[in-house]
């Protein structure tokens, strides 16, 4: 049984899952850069957009995290799982996410900075 509350566990786990949007963001914006679009400013713009979005959030949840000493670190990686550490007031847990949960959740939160905040 997790010590972490809800609230406080959302945002260890948006430190985990924001750095990886970005880096997925990141990859496609070199490939929009280098694809022959006629049009690729409004693609460019979109992305740039998004990921200046998400690395203010990331930095208030560093800042949360930072104030309330959390610490979150991977510890372990392989093809089904990763785990990760969480030092949370002076107890550590280790949380083990299955990559493809991972994966669908960093598409999620892709789809939101992209195109759902709008609405």
């Amino acid at each position: 049984m997790t010590r972490i509350p809800e609230v406080e566990r959302d945002i260890i786990e948006k430190a985990i899952y924001l750095p990886m949007v970005l880096i997925v963001l990141n990859r496609d914006l070199t490939v929009f850069k280098q694809s022959p679009f006629k049009l690729r400013k409004p693609y460019l713009e979109l992305v740039e957009d998004a990921m200046k979005i998400i690395q203010k959030e990331l930095y208030e949840v560093k800042r949360f995290l930072r104030k309330n000493q959390i610490q979150v670190k991977e510890i372990d990686r392989d093809d089904s799982f990763t785990m990760f550490s969480f030092l949370y007031k002076g107890y550590e847990e280790q949380h083990s996410y299955f990559n493809p949960r991972i994966r669908n959740k960093v598409q999620e939160l892709m789809e939101h900075y992209l195109f759902k905040r709008f609405v």
